[in-house]
């Protein structure tokens, strides 16, 4: 089974339509899409509810199951289209087969962006998430803001600016995948424990993460259709 990672698009849609063509040549089953769809920026034009219907409808091209959460860019009216088209797991999870999506977007930030959760309202909702697929038999989480003191969460000085909520539930509720993205420059995987993590970087460069679940082992990387 093979599971698309992509994210932040920071309102970028330029190259998105020609990004789709090359992805789906990739093969996969399903699409985890990790948060900021749209910018607190807006597009000339365009309000973030018009971009992030302009990504999904580009989604939905592939006919495959997508599920997704906010940024902390994108705004409560794109979170409402999310459950709109019924791709969210934000707060929330979803069965499909095997496995169990959930997960909790935004993420916390000096610069007082939109969906920003407190840490206990993070906590609460992965809980009630993972509430809904303590059962099935394989996991996958998608937090916008990546798990702190890992290869996926430092900025360019080498910082660690993960989320230490992110990190202790996910050592705690151990599922087998962890999508994440909001710290773009730390694009790339991870192991916690063993627990396999993905920060897919931006679909708009060209990035995109490609995982496999094989009989319970969990492998994948960082492709970029540019390259």
């Amino acid at each position: 089974m093979n599971f698309l990672a992509i994210g932040d698009h920071h309102n970028d849609i330029e190259n998105n339509l020609s990004y789709m063509d090359k992805v789906q040549e990739v093969g996969f089953d399903a699409i985890l899409y990790m948060g900021d769809f749209t910018d607190v920026k807006q597009q000339r034009g365009f309000d973030q509810v018009d971009i992030a219907r302009i990504i999904i409808e580009g989604l939905k091209v592939f006919k495959k199951p997508i599920f997704a959460v906010p940024g902390n860019n994108d705004n409560w009216d794109v979170v409402r289209l999310l459950e709109k088209e019924k791709i969210s797991v934000h707060g929330k999870g979803k069965v499909w087969g095997d496995f169990g999506v959930f997960g909790f977007g935004g993420a916390k930030t000096p610069f007082n962006t939109t969906i920003e959760p407190s840490d206990s309202d993070l906590k609460q909702g992965l809980e009630k998430a993972f509430s809904n697929v303590k059962d099935c038999k394989y996991k996958i989480q998608i937090t916008h803001n990546p798990p702190r003191q890992t290869k996926v969460d430092m900025i360019r000085s080498g910082v660690h600016v993960g989320s230490d909520v992110v990190r202790s539930f996910t050592e705690e509720k151990n599922p087998e995948l962890v999508v994440c993205g909001h710290i773009h420059e730390s694009r790339g995987v991870d192991m916690l424990k063993k627990i396999f993590l993905i920060n897919p970087g931006r679909f708009p460069e060209g990035y995109f993460g490609l995982v496999n679940f094989e009989d319970g082992v969990v492998t994948g990387r960082v492709l970029n259709l540019i390259y």
